[in-house]
């Protein structure tokens, strides 16, 4: 396996501390530390934290899109892509019964600060947007294919957020499984 290079490594922790932490409560110093680097060398890969956070937002839209590719190729059925979709709350329910949703917690963050890298950050929230969206038209839902796609991805951020709140494993599966009910209703002709 290749070597990470110290400016992924940063990114990479930053990510983590963004996520887990949050943003604004993430220093430089929190970063360094993490990875046992002097401020020097740190500071010659990124000079502010927006710096990293733009770079963190550039990863974090890297890692969607792999992501979205690679459910491409899981199956033929529109249908079933989606679910890859539904069960990203229950692979990684852990982690959002501990933290949230790592883009709906980044989002909602940088829109309270009035952060400039706001719109940026949603980015990841458009390209699942866009994705379903797509997903929903192979399906046959026409018109509706946005609105289905919104729906759904609403629906996963109010899971994540109740999930965080109650820390209920339980409840994941049962919503997880009420929008694979929900996606059976529709009727649609690609399934």
């Amino acid at each position: 396996m290749p070597k990470v290079s110290t400016r992924n490594r940063i990114i990479q922790k930053a990510d983590t501390l963004f996520y887990e932490v949050g943003f604004e409560a993430t220093s430089f110093a929190d970063i360094a530390a993490a990875l046992g680097l002097s401020r020097g060398n740190f500071y010659h890969h990124f000079r502010t934290k927006d710096e990293i956070l733009d770079a963190v937002i550039a990863y974090r839209l890297d890692k969607t899109w792999a992501m979205l590719s690679a459910w491409e190729d899981t199956s033929p059925a529109p249908r079933n892509r989606i679910l890859c979709f539904v069960r990203i709350l229950i692979v990684n329910r852990d982690k959002i019964m501990a933290f949230g949703c790592p883009v709906g917690t980044l989002s909602a963050e940088l829109a309270k600060l009035n952060h400039a890298a706001h719109g940026r950050a949603t980015e990841i929230f458009a390209l699942f947007r866009d994705w379903l969206t797509s997903q929903f038209r192979a399906l046959g839902a026409g018109k509706q294919a946005e609105a289905h796609a919104l729906h759904v991805l609403s629906w996963s951020q109010g899971v994540a957020s109740i999930a965080a709140a109650f820390r209920d494993d339980a409840f994941i599966h049962r919503e997880a499984a009420g929008i694979a009910d929900w996606l059976d209703t529709l009727k649609l002709q690609g399934d």
